[in-house]
C-alpha cells in the first residue's frame, strides 16, 4: 500500500500518485526542489514518531509551556523543538502527510496556488511545510490526467 516517492520517503498509493503528479508541476513551473525534508517526513511507522516524540517532549514540567497529555501524562515541547502530534495520532502515521522542504518564498506560493488541485491541503497554519493529502479516495483530475500521460511514456 506505501509507494516510494523519491529522493525519498513513502506515501499511501493514492497519496503518492497526487505527491508524485505534484511535484512534475512544480518541476515544469521551474521550481527547482520540491521534495520531503528527510525520508521521515512523509510516512512514518509508530516507532519512528514515537522515537520524535520522545526527542521533541519531557514530561518535566516547562514554565510558559501549556502541556499536551499523552498515555495520562503531561508532556511538554523542549524549548527549540518543532511540534509534533501524540505517536498514533499523526497523518505521517497514516502516509498522507508530506513535511516539504523549504516551504517559503516561491515553493510556498507555488504551494498554495496548486495544492488543491493535487489533492493537498494544510492542517495548521502555523506549519506551511506540512501538507495533507486529505481526500486520496477520490483522485483529482489533474492526477488522473498525469498517470494517464506517465502510461504513454
Amino acid at each position: 500500500m506505501l509507494v516510494e516517492v523519491k529522493p525519498y520517503g513513502k506515501l499511501l498509493y493514492a497519496a503518492a500518485h497526487c505527491w508524485l503528479a505534484w511535484r512534475d508541476r512544480a518541476f515544469a513551473e521551474g521550481i527547482k526542489t520540491f521534495k520531503p525534508t528527510s525520508a521521515n517526513d512523509c510516512y512514518r511507522s509508530l516507532a519512528t514518531q514515537t522515537i520524535a516524540w520522545n526527542d521533541r517532549m519531557t514530561t518535566a514540567p516547562i514554565a510558559g509551556v501549556k502541556p499536551r497529555v499523552y498515555k495520562g501524562q503531561n508532556w511538554y515541547l523542549k524549548p527549540g523543538k518543532a511540534p509534533i502530534a501524540q505517536p498514533g495520532s499523526s497523518h505521517h502515521n497514516w502516509g498522507i502527510s508530506v513535511d516539504v522542504s523549504e516551504a517559503s518564498g516561491a515553493r510556498l506560493e507555488f504551494m498554495a496556488a496548486t495544492a488543491l488541485d493535487y489533492g493537498f491541503s494544510w492542517e495548521l497554519d502555523s506549519e506551511p511545510w506540512h501538507v495533507n493529502c486529505f481526500n486520496a479516495d477520490v483522485i483529482p483530475a489533474l492526477v488522473l490526467e498525469w498517470r494517464k500521460a506517465k502510461s504513454l511514456q
